[in-house]
């Protein structure tokens, strides 16, 4: 339990401290082309080596990793903002037409994969950062809405819960002040688990050109980038396909961790 944890921390925390201190470090200029240092191995002067246009991955991975950061942190926080309150809603409305509705809209948006909508959204307004965003945080909706229902719905059950509706109060109340507390655990955990996934698709949506848009780095671009060049320059690939899956193994170990942490069952099958 703990070592899953402790890992996944410690990866995480490399992978966001990576993001925060690329504001105000980077061992190179991340955008400053060096065609006589194209393509070199790493080294003593380039840690990581240099791209086909002289750039220091290792300050490309750095300033990538506030991308993925920033892209994955508000899409989960998209998702987390209307997905919640519509899972509450929907459990306190169980077999209403509100909580049909809500479960019809989000089977809809299942059916459309992340990159789907990313395509349908930039064919409209074009790629982007922001666009990706908006493409993740869509998907990102209807888990939280269906994990927060889910949950909801067992608690509704509960005594603390009879006695709440017994002594007058709404279902909004309700929601509010026992249902959201009592489901923040799993939504942690959840949330840990989207992010990681937000990485992927963020990763992935760069790759085939709709996420971010140069000259701002992208790991998903780095990777697309070094396609064509993994025979002579394979580091191009390696260094940013390292970097995401440090980075979306920590946090998915960091979820396990504190999915045990949290969970008081867990915690007494393991002692």
């Amino acid at each position: 339990m703990m070592r899953n944890l402790i890992l996944g921390g410690a990866l995480t925390a490399l992978f966001i401290g990576a993001a925060v201190l690329s504001f105000f470090y980077t061992p190179y200029d991340y955008a400053g082309l060096s065609i006589p240092d194209r393509l070199q191995p790493p080294n003593l002067t380039h840690l990581l080596g240099t791209d086909h246009f002289g750039r220091d991955i290792l300050s490309l991975l750095m300033v990538g990793a506030r991308t993925s950061l920033a892209v994955a942190l508000v899409a989960v926080g998209i998702g987390m903002g209307f997905g919640i309150p519509l899972g509450l809603w929907a459990a306190a409305r169980r077999g209403s037409l509100v909580d049909e509705v809500i479960m019809r809209a989000n089977d809809l948006v299942f059916a459309f994969p992340s990159l789907v909508i990313a395509i349908l959204i930039t064919a409209v307004f074009g790629a982007g950062a922001v666009n990706a965003i908006i493409a993740i945080g869509i998907f990102n909706i209807p888990v939280f809405a269906r994990i927060t229902r889910g949950a909801a719905l067992s608690l509704w059950e509960r005594e603390f819960i009879l006695a709440a509706r017994v002594a007058g109060k709404s279902a909004l109340r309700i929601s509010v002040e026992h249902i959201l507390p009592n489901l923040a655990n799993l939504l942690i955990v959840q949330a840990t688990i989207q992010f990681s996934l937000g990485i992927l698709a963020e990763a992935g949506l760069s790759y085939v050109g709709l996420g971010a848009q140069p000259p701002t780095p992208s790991w998903g671009r780095m990777l697309a980038d070094a396609q064509t060049m993994v025979s002579f320059a394979p580091h191009m690939a390696l260094m940013p396909g390292c970097a995401i899956i440090l980075a979306v193994l920590g946090l998915n170990l960091t979820g396990d961790g504190l999915r045990d942490y949290l969970d008081p069952r867990l915690r007494r099958t393991r002692t």
